[in-house]
């Protein structure tokens, strides 16, 4: 049993929680959490008007499920399609240029959710360019920097634009 210690001029107040009580609450910052990053992420594609604008919480969920910077997906589509706007045109529905656009996907969710599965290095095919991998080793194995030499730096550029990377402790040091 958890107690929470309360004092009213002088005189301290001991009130029991719950296990239950303490899990609500954390399960409430980190949905407060990832409701922030998902909103910098749509500020961002709104304040350019990208077509993406609306899928960032999508985008901060996969990038959870898959161990990814949260702003990482939303820095290679802006970097690739500017936002979804340029978006690969012989098939539909990528935005991240995923496959050199060779590879279309159903919908914009289901290009999200491969593009982070990938990246997270959770698909056997294409794993040993991405598992295990920092931000900077994906971004260099997704477009090699003898391809494009200044790919990595540039979706790096567009990530801190979108918002710090430890956005709990950006916001607690504003206060």
């Amino acid at each position: 049993m958890l107690t929470t210690s309360l004092s009213f001029g002088g005189l301290r107040v001991e009130s029991p929680q719950s296990a239950s009580a303490v899990e609500k609450v954390s399960t409430d910052a980190s949905l407060a959490l990832k409701e922030t990053k998902a909103a910098l992420i749509d500020e961002y594609f709104q304040k350019y008007n990208m077509p993406l604008a609306g899928r960032g919480m999508k985008m901060v969920e996969e990038a959870e499920k898959n161990e990814l910077d949260w702003r990482l997906l939303a820095a290679i589509s802006v970097r690739e399609s500017t936002g979804g706007k340029k978006a690969c045109t012989k098939v539909k529905n990528n935005p991240f240029g995923w496959g050199s656009c060779k590879i279309g996907f159903e919908s914009m969710d289901k290009a999200i959710e491969t593009v982070a599965h990938n990246l997270g290095g959770n698909n056997p095919k294409t794993a040993r360019h991405y598992d295990s991998k920092t931000t900077r080793e994906i971004l260099n194995a997704y477009n090699p920097p003898s391809i494009v030499p200044k790919y990595t730096d540039q979706v790096i550029s567009i990530m801190n634009k979108i918002g710090a990377e430890n956005v709990a402790i950006a916001i607690a040091s504003n206060k």
